[in-house]
């Protein structure tokens, strides 16, 4: 074949490639839509004196002001305080640290602090350390505990959230006596116009911690037809987990596992990271765990449950001082160039716009 033959062939094989590439979709992208952090106040979760709002503000303003120069352009669009005792919210307990059962230091001035800046404000009931507990209000009036934690959800304007850390035999009836009360009083909001109506679920970093709980959630609850949660937070996993660890683990959310747990829509689901002053998730975005996993966040795609592509978000464990020998998000290792920066580079809309559904 003439060598001018070649010439010819050639461009036009490029063009062709470059045509087939071009006609081969993008992953599609969705945007964040939940970027929150866990707050732990000042005494490991406690929450058990009442803040000074000045100290508070002192501390805090990096969440509430990511530019630190009093624009007001928050470092997150949800904050959960953490945690409240579940008996104690069942018996409606006045202590030296509790009022009605909530921690005293969960105050209406800390929840307008955050609200009045365009933050939504949840409240978390349990933890690890009050696995106990949750055991025994689920085993004693879980449908007390449902009524009394809606009406402090709608006392102080807030979310609540489910974090039943009960990996062997999980009282699943107990805690689905909570959700029918909880509901009862409150019913499911699509809208997401009624703060009190955020009801959400803490699962394990992967489905194989909390197994029992996930598989009654996925299919109870957080299904996209009838939903009667409005999340699972996938639960954060070891401080030294990779991102390619984590992305496993919220894979595994929404392939599900096999003969176990159901697939999980994508848009029922956010992501945890470890927020611990002075590392790049607090203070250095372009290095930080949230910017590693973003792509695999905004596009993971359905597998058996949902429609739309991206995970809902992230969430952070956590804001102020989560104890276990982590440090604080205080002065002065605030994390508004990490998180902050994260909010800025997701552009996440402040206030929170309605969730998606499918």
């Amino acid at each position: 074949m003439p060598r001018i033959a070649h010439a010819r062939i050639i461009p036009a094989i490029v063009l062709a490639a470059a045509t087939l590439l071009c006609s081969i979709p993008a992953a599609a992208q969705t945007p964040l839509q939940v970027f929150g952090a866990w707050h732990c106040y000042s005494d490991a979760c406690s929450w058990a004196s009442v803040p000074n709002m000045t100290t508070f503000n002192t501390n805090n303003h990096w969440l509430i002001d990511r530019n630190l120069n009093n624009t007001y352009q928050p470092s997150v669009n949800v904050v959960v305080l953490s945690f409240v005792n579940p008996v104690k919210l069942m018996n409606l307990t006045t202590d030296s640290t509790n009022v009605n059962g909530i921690p005293i230091g969960m105050t209406t001035a800390v929840v307008n602090y955050f609200e009045s800046r365009g933050v939504r404000v949840m409240m978390s009931i349990g933890g690890f350390s009050f696995t106990k507990d949750w055991t025994k209000a689920l085993s004693t009036n879980p449908t007390q505990l449902g009524i009394n934690a809606a009406n402090a959800a709608k006392q102080f304007n807030v979310g609540m959230e489910i974090d039943y850390e009960k990996s062997s035999n999980p009282n699943l009836t107990g805690l689905q006596q909570f959700v029918t009360a909880y509901r009862s009083v409150i019913p499911y909001d699509a809208t997401g116009a009624k703060q009190a109506a955020r009801l959400t679920i803490d699962l394990g970093d992967g489905d194989t911690y909390l197994t029992a709980i996930a598989n009654y959630a996925t299919t109870n609850w957080l299904t996209t037809s009838s939903p009667v949660l409005d999340y699972a937070n996938a639960m954060v996993s070891s401080q030294n987990t990779s991102v390619a660890t984590s992305e496993t683990y919220w894979q595994q959310h929404v392939s599900g596992l096999s003969g176990q747990v159901p697939p999980l829509a994508p848009a029922k689901l956010t992501g945890s990271l470890w927020l611990v002053g002075g590392n790049p998730n607090c203070n250095n975005f372009s290095n930080s765990d949230q910017n590693t996993a973003a792509s695999f966040v905004e596009t993971i795609t359905p597998a058996g449950a949902g429609t739309t592509p991206g995970m809902l978000g992230y969430m952070f464990w956590a804001s102020g001082c989560q104890g276990n020998g982590t440090g604080c998000t205080f002065p002065p290792t605030t994390c508004e160039n990490g998180v902050g920066g994260g909010a800025t580079a997701f552009n996440i809309a402040i206030p929170m716009t309605a969730l998606r559904q499918q």
